[in-house]
């Protein structure tokens, strides 16, 4: 059964501005326990900062993560986005097509309001699965 991004995204998806300092945005994913934030400045979505992207494109390059921003090292437009309207189908799709695990939620306008997972996906579509049950499971720490 296709359902709609709204029943299974995660709302309120943390974001930080395009000049917060990588340090500041990796202490947001922590407090958080989450994998990412969004680069918003107002309702401009801007770019997706994963940790993936903190440790590749900024600590591997020896870049010093208190002055670095987020926006010199997120992941750029064009985002892959879904609206709330969207289906869950239309998710799995751009997952696929962009390689990507988490998807920005925004309303018209672009604002975020957001962040739909794999995991959220595979929570509602195949509750049975190995990969639910991960998702399921608490972090390690």
């Amino acid at each position: 059964m296709t359902r709609k991004i709204r029943d299974v995204m995660s709302p309120g998806a943390a974001s930080v501005e395009p000049m917060t300092t990588v340090a500041r945005a990796a202490r947001v994913m922590r407090e958080q326990d989450i994998g990412d934030v969004l680069v918003a400045y107002d309702c401009d979505l801007f770019g997706v900062l994963t940790d993936r992207d903190i440790v590749v494109r900024a600590l591997a390059e020896g870049r010093d993560p208190e002055s670095t921003t987020v926006g010199s090292v997120c992941t750029p437009p064009p985002v892959a986005t879904l609206s709330p309207d969207d289906t869950t189908d239309l998710a799995v799709e751009l997952m696929r097509r962009h390689a990507v695990r988490r998807l920005p939620v925004v309303e018209r306008g672009g604002c975020p309001v957001g962040m739909v997972s794999l995991g959220d996906l595979a929570t509602t579509e195949d509750p049975h699965s190995a990969l639910e049950d991960i998702s399921k499971a608490a972090p390690n720490r």
